[in-house]
């Protein structure tokens, strides 16, 4: 009897192993069916935190090859920002464009927003033609696109048109259902609890 747990804990193991090693050959076979390498198209939309991080998420992932990345910011404006403070330090491999002249709320002029997002999207054409450039940034590209600053057909086609290999993370609430479609990969952040509900304002390292 008093061995009985010993066998007991063998026989888990022994049962788990199996588990694994069936789990394994899953995966193997999973993974070795796929042989498509590709420039993708990501977007990361919802209405919780966390688009744009994950972004920039990539944005480090990609700077860890020695790729050239473009950052193309829309709508923020010139934020002081950890992110941007971190990244030019590799000014060699990254170029950033805050190009947005604040929220829509903050400006009231529309034509100004439009215009401030055509300069902006005027960038990113030249990024989408560069065989350089690995990875290019469309960040808050989402809230040009819904309220129509951007025509959404124009915006596809040229996404479309860059050059082979490239990838391309657009980020915002709200994604266009066209973009959606059109993507590769749709990430939608969900908004569980925010501590701005309970009066917490935006801080250093965590919103900026």
């Amino acid at each position: 009897m008093p061995d009985q747990p010993i066998e007991q804990e063998q026989a888990a193991q022994a049962r788990h192993r199996e588990k694994m090693q069936k789990r394994k050959k899953m995966q193997d076979q999973e993974v070795a069916s796929k042989s498509i390498e590709k420039g993708l198209l990501m977007v990361n939309t919802g209405p919780g935190k966390g688009k744009s991080t994950a972004a920039f998420g990539m944005v480090l992932r990609t700077l860890g090859y020695g790729q050239h990345v473009v950052v193309v910011q829309f709508i923020k404006g010139a934020w002081d920002t950890g992110e941007r403070r971190a990244l030019e330090r590799f000014d060699d491999l990254v170029e950033w464009h805050a190009l947005g002249e604040g929220f829509t709320w903050e400006t009231q002029d529309r034509n100004r927003d439009i215009a401030a997002c055509e300069r902006a999207w005027a960038v990113a054409r030249q990024a989408f033609a560069r065989p350089d450039v690995a990875l290019v940034v469309l960040d808050e590209l989402n809230v040009a696109l819904r309220y129509d600053y951007l025509p959404i057909k124009q915006v596809l086609a040229d996404i479309a048109a860059r050059v082979p290999g490239q990838h391309v993370v657009v980020t915002g609430r709200n994604a266009k259902p066209d973009l959606m479609e059109a993507a590769d990969l749709v990430t939608e952040m969900g908004a569980v609890k925010h501590h701005f509900k309970n009066g917490v304002k935006a801080q250093q390292g965590v919103e900026f």
